[in-house]
């Protein structure tokens, strides 16, 4: 797999899949990390003397709903409110944006784009074609550029018309493709948690969240690789009544029960359950809050893993070699239900000369707000991405275009 280290591209045009899928309040960047995280890449072009025209996604954009709908959700999501504070990172470097995603005034962008300077083209999701992988699409856009890097990492899994369609037809014209230096690192540490060596074990697999559905391909190749599964979060509550404990208003997917159970069995002790939950008589509104044990009582929901909990979950934590974490253990977001969380951020703390991975989402913002971020080998910048490299062995469409 070539790497943009690799690449001659001195007075060449470079078409960069970045992830500036940032928070947007009000047009307000709230998060700039997505487009940090991008700048080693970008910086590389530009000192090797290419012209880097960035495309990405922001936000979702529905061609199901009405027009009104569709004009309103691309004035939110409209890659202008980022092209300042671009300018405000690459401050050597001149910035420009391109409001049109494809045509006459995109060509005109990118043929009057210089080296050393940069392109941020609108919003690929204004194209229809973008999720669907468009041919005609991604012909257009792998024609404007003599290279292609892939450094989307949260994009990898998906095999639209800038993630695949792009480098499939410029490796058909002969073009160089390659990955950027954010993919590079997220493959790296995302393959150790995927081809685990003896030294790597006990590899302990923390999953957390709110449905198992969401995971049950990762859940299942987990158990392949793993030693321990500690399960947390809203999910815990469908294993829970699987295996007949009641678990009063928390939700549950009824559909799932049986998957849970054989699972669960199948699995021969080596997944962790709460065996203490802390509950309230509400999710919204409560009055009270209290910690049970296995059973959560009617008129009650789980809010939170309980104290007994966290500790066990912490004794396994300490005996692991390699952690892999994806999901909160509660409602993190409100303080009152962010113990379970932040225990299990203190244990993985205290490992000494463990490999430590936060599969992206809410497990990385909740590390971030915790004050542990630095303390992680790696945090991944992909949530749904990392979750499916680890149920896909190592391989996701939006890389393995690159390496085929």
């Amino acid at each position: 797999m070539k790497l943009v280290s690799d690449l001659d591209v001195k007075g060449k045009k470079v078409l960069v899949r970045v992830d500036f899928n940032v928070p947007l309040k009000d047009g307000v960047i709230r998060d700039d990390n997505r487009m940090v995280q991008a700048l080693p890449t970008i910086k590389e072009l530009l000192d090797k003397g290419a012209a880097v025209i960035l495309m990405s996604h922001l936000g979702k954009i529905s061609y199901k709903k009405t027009p009104e709908e569709i004009e309103e959700a691309k004035k939110k999501n409209n890659m202008v409110f980022l092209v300042n504070h671009l300018q405000e990172l690459l401050p050597k470097n001149d910035v420009s944006f391109c409001p049109d995603t494809r045509g006459e005034k995109l060509a005109y962008f990118v043929d009057m784009l210089k080296p050393g300077e940069v392109l941020l083209v609108q919003n690929t999701r204004y194209e229809k074609g973008e999720e669907k992988n468009d041919s005609v699409l991604s012909q257009e856009w792998a024609s404007i550029a003599d290279a292609f890097v892939m450094d989307a990492f949260g994009s990898a899994h998906r095999a639209h018309a800038s993630t695949y369609g792009v480098p499939e037809a410029m490796k058909a014209e002969g073009k160089p493709v390659a990955v950027g230096f954010l993919v590079e690192k997220e493959v790296e540490n995302l393959t150790r948690c995927v081809e685990v060596k003896p030294e790597d074990r006990p590899y302990v697999a923390i999953l957390g969240g709110f449905k198992v559905s969401d995971k049950i391909k990762v859940i299942d190749s987990l158990l392949k690789k793993c030693d321990k599964i500690l399960i947390g979060g809203a999910m815990a509550y469908t294993f829970k009544k699987a295996l007949g404990y009641t678990v009063g208003t928390s939700p549950v997917e009824s559909d799932q029960l049986d998957y849970a159970k054989k699972c669960f069995e199948e699995a021969k002790g080596r997944i962790l359950l709460p065996v203490d939950s802390v509950v309230t008589n509400g999710f919204e509104g409560w009055t009270e809050k209290k910690v049970v044990g296995q059973d959560i009582p009617e008129g009650y929901e789980g809010m939170d893993i309980g104290p007994e909990t966290a500790k066990i979950y912490a004794s396994e934590i300490a005996k692991s070699k390699m952690v892999f974490w994806n999901g909160p253990m509660g409602v993190f977001e409100q303080s009152d239900f962010a113990v379970g969380t932040i225990e299990i951020c203190k244990a993985i703390a205290e490992l000494k000369g463990a490999f430590t991975v936060i599969g992206g989402g809410d497990s990385a913002a909740a590390v971030a707000q915790f004050g542990y971020k630095d303390e992680f080998s790696h945090v991944s910048t992909g949530g749904g991405a990392s979750l499916e490299m680890i149920e896909n062995d190592g391989h996701l469409p939006g890389i393995d275009i690159i390496r085929g």
